[in-house]
């Protein structure tokens, strides 16, 4: 080893023997390189952000670097390659061995019944029970993309944001105030803008509402000084690294808790399967995006209005471990039996005030079919499969495709819903645009039983009527068909389409009509007598399937 830094510092400098007498050390050698060290530390620990953690392998190698460094430079400043050099090079040999090594044997080649029960699935859960009958003015019919667009456009009406703000195209889906909402933080447009506004923060976030569609610019009190898009030790990373330096963070995610307040949640992991594997979240670090306060919880003590904890990823690792490994590593290669894998994509869910991820678990075959579903709940990692044989969600929306093939309109991913008593997927119909159009409930038994409508009660009348038709005597829905006196009438504009909420005489309930049921709502008015037809939901609302006007 001496010999190497020899002939290297003798091609480097073209002296001879740097390490000979003529070359004195110099004196406080061993205290400049660690300065040196120590100064290279912070500056890469400030951009890079790396946990101070023998459990993460990112440190680890980044540790061995700084030794490396602060070895080269000690025998540099010291004129010799001295024992204390030679103990540090075996320790930096020892820490890759410990980090190869210890990935190696956290493999689920030797921990595939670990991998497998990482996830504790319950097999016996009830679909019908875990999901009553659904209320279709709680489906969520808008999707990411769409909630980007909606956001967005109500972006450009605020025009003293629209010049100095971006909006960040996050939208998380939570639940809030018992509805599914997609949320987004604003950001700094650029660096010139950073600098006049952080002062006040962002002044503001963006709602999207998934069932109406409407789209809100939330502006704040005072403004939220810690997000992503702030610099130096007000951004969110950072701001998490420098108060918790040891703990290993999955990405920070933007909420609002019950009264609109503004949070993110940075949940924290560790490895459970060896040194390096079967990663899994031990808790998670709730910051104030105001006042940049920071309170860590526990797992099972984390707020039960979070909604987000468990990152989508990980619970799909975690689902396709429990699927894979059922009988062993090398069954996964020979015989395959009773191997499953999710399907290619996932949606949300929302039960019970909590998020759930859904996916459909299909064989390795690759056939077009499921052989059931999974629930997740993402604050509780609670699973729940659901045995129910059927279609696989691609070919469920491109049946639902086929019936507007003519309009070239595009299905969002679907949602497992129960309607009527029956496994179904609903999903959102969007033109080139991505705005929301039709919408379509697909039979999970059978996906040639599709309904399609230009509003969901419409779709959703037309499905029962086709389940019936094809045999379902257990249909499980009440249709109701009124004629009666209209008392009061209102027309309103939501997301650009236009609605009549209207009540009529011995009844309290409210009732919504889309324009496109009939074109002579806008003639509407007190004292004109209408039969309607709806599916009774048990609301206070209900939203009608057809009107006609007397």
């Amino acid at each position: 080893m001496n010999n190497l830094f020899e002939n290297f510092f003798t091609k480097m400098t073209g002296n001879q023997r740097p390490f000979s007498k003529q070359h004195q050390p110099q004196k406080y050698g061993t205290f400049k390189a660690l300065l040196i060290v120590l100064i290279v530390f912070i500056i890469v620990e400030y951009f890079v952000l790396i946990p101070i953690n023998l459990r993460s392998p990112e440190f680890v190698f980044f540790f061995c670097i700084l030794l490396v460094i602060f070895i080269g430079l000690r025998s540099v400043f010291q004129a010799s390659f001295d024992k204390t050099n030679k103990i540090m090079s075996g320790l930096v040999a020892l820490l890759l061995a410990y980090v190869f090594l210890g990935q190696l044997i956290s493999s689920p080649v030797f921990f595939a019944s670990s991998y497998q029960k990482q996830l504790n699935v319950d097999r016996d859960a009830d679909f019908y029970k875990d999901n009553p009958k659904v209320n279709y003015q709680s489906i969520p019919v808008v999707d990411k993309e769409s909630a980007e667009r909606l956001g967005d456009r109500k972006m450009g009406e605020i025009v003293d944001y629209v010049s100095q703000f971006e909006v960040d195209n996050d939208y998380v889906q939570i639940n809030y105030q018992d509805k599914p909402f997609r949320v987004t933080t604003l950001s700094y447009s650029d660096l010139i803008k950073w600098f006049t506004n952080h002062g006040e923060g962002l002044p503001a976030y963006i709602r999207v509402d998934m069932v109406t569609q409407e789209s809100e610019v939330v502006r704040l009190d005072e403004g939220m000084k810690y997000s992503h898009s702030d610099l130096f030790f007000r951004n969110i990373d950072r701001h998490l690294r420098l108060h918790y330096p040891t703990k290993m963070f999955e990405a920070p995610s933007f909420e609002i808790d019950d009264d609109g307040q503004p949070y993110w949640v940075a949940p924290t992991y560790t490895y459970k399967i060896g040194l390096f594997g079967g990663k899994d979240i031990t808790g998670a670090v709730l910051v104030n995006a105001i006042t940049g306060e920071c309170q860590y919880y526990d797992i099972g003590e984390v707020p039960s209005w979070i909604d987000r904890v468990y990152p989508s990823e990980l619970l799909l690792e975690q689902l396709n471990n429990w699927g894979k490994y059922t009988h062993g590593f090398f069954n996964t290669i020979f015989s395959q039996k009773g191997v499953l894998k999710p399907t290619d994509g996932y949606n949300y869910i929302a039960l019970n005030d909590d998020v759930y991820l859904y996916t459909g678990l299909t064989s390795v075959s690759n056939d077009a079919s499921n052989v059931g579903f999974a629930l997740i709940n993402m604050r509780t990692k609670e699973a729940k499969y659901y045995g129910i044989s059927g279609a696989e969600e691609y070919s469920a929306m491109s049946s639902a495709e086929g019936k507007v093939t003519d309009l070239k309109y595009t299905a969002t991913f679907p949602i497992l819903i129960n309607a009527g008593g029956q496994p179904t997927y609903f999903m959102s119909l969007k033109d080139s645009a991505g705005l929301v159009k039709k919408y379509a409930f697909v039979s999970v038994e059978n996906y040639q039983i599709v309904s399609v409508g230009d509003s969901v009660a419409e779709a959703e009348k037309e499905y029962y009527q086709l389940l019936e038709e094809n045999g379902k005597e257990d249909v499980d829905y009440e249709s109701q068909k009124v004629t009666s006196q209209i008392t009061s009438v209102e027309e309103v504009v939501v997301n650009g389409n236009t609605h009549y909420y209207f009540q009529i005489q011995d009844s309290d309930q409210i009732f919504i009509a889309p324009i496109s049921l009939n074109d002579g709502l806008p003639f509407l008015k007190v004292g004109d007598v209408v039969t309607i037809e709806y599916v009774d939901e048990e609301s206070s609302s209900q939203t009608v399937s057809s009107i006609s006007i007397q």
